[in-house]
């Protein structure tokens, strides 16, 4: 893949509206029920659900990144791509690895971490109206794929009777509702860094995605609704097309020094 600089009047990314999160929540919830419907109705294992998922990501994240101006489409199948690699991700570390919610959230912190660190000490910033080269949306997707995962293994980690805080799905969604109402009472009456209360969002919004989906498909005796994954992923799906073409959807314009 070619990395070298390629600068754009405009961003190849939305630019951050009431819309855009409605949509990014959607795209989480459709990450869970369609990396669930893979690896559990399907019965195909969180190893080759996460490899068909990562073909997936690899085809359509190289189309964005060759992309030449944003498309709306394109980026959302890339952001649901990343939620469904990060479901399928998320469990096989959990689950599969046998290192528990609490071994794989703390893993998945940690390179969400370093990878926020690296960039910004290689590029200045991890604001996403400076995306301005090919180096920073590598950085900006590698940070999505990790904020996505780490979302899982969080909702995964509060909804738990067993092993988590036994929140269940309903109470993790308010607590990760309450999280986001706290960024955006941060970003109404304080001058936090607009960069770090995007990406919290951006974080938090993945484990609220997470439990919805896990309520909606998971048994009744587990505390969901027993919807069928195959039905949900397509109500899901049609939601966000519809948004997705009524709604504004405006680049995010790049701030140059």
């Amino acid at each position: 893949m070619d990395l070298s600089p390629s600068r754009y009047d405009l961003a190849k990314v939305p630019a951050v509206t009431l819309g855009f999160w409605i949509i990014k929540i959607l795209a989480t919830t459709l990450g869970e029920t369609a990396g669930d419907a893979v690896t559990m109705t399907m019965e195909l294992g969180y190893l080759a659900g996460t490899a068909i998922f990562a073909a997936l990501l690899a085809v359509m994240l190289t189309a964005q990144i060759r992309a030449q101006r944003f498309n709306p489409l394109l980026f959302w199948t890339v952001i649901v791509a990343t939620t469904t690699v990060g479901t399928t991700l998320a469990d096989l570390c959990d689950r599969s690895l046998g290192i528990g919610y609490l071994g794989g959230a703390s893993l998945l912190a940690a390179l969400l971490a370093a990878t926020l660190f690296a960039w910004h000490r290689t590029l200045g910033s991890v604001s996403i109206n400076r995306l301005d080269t090919r180096d920073a949306e590598v950085f900006y997707w590698v940070t999505i794929l990790f904020s996505q995962t780490l979302g899982t293994a969080l909702g995964d980690w509060v909804a738990d009777p067993d092993t988590g805080w036994g929140l269940g799905y309903g109470g993790g969604a308010v607590l990760f509702a309450a999280g986001l109402a706290v960024v955006l009472a941060l970003y109404a009456f304080t001058r936090t860094s607009r960069a770090a209360l995007f990406w919290a969002a951006f974080i938090l919004t993945r484990p609220l995605g997470a439990t919805v989906g896990d309520f909606l498909d998971k048994p009744v005796a587990a505390g969901g609704l027993a919807l069928s994954r195959y039905t949900a992923s397509a109500a899901l799906v049609a939601a966000m097309l519809l948004l997705v073409l009524l709604l504004p959807q405006r680049a995010e314009r790049i701030v140059r020094d």
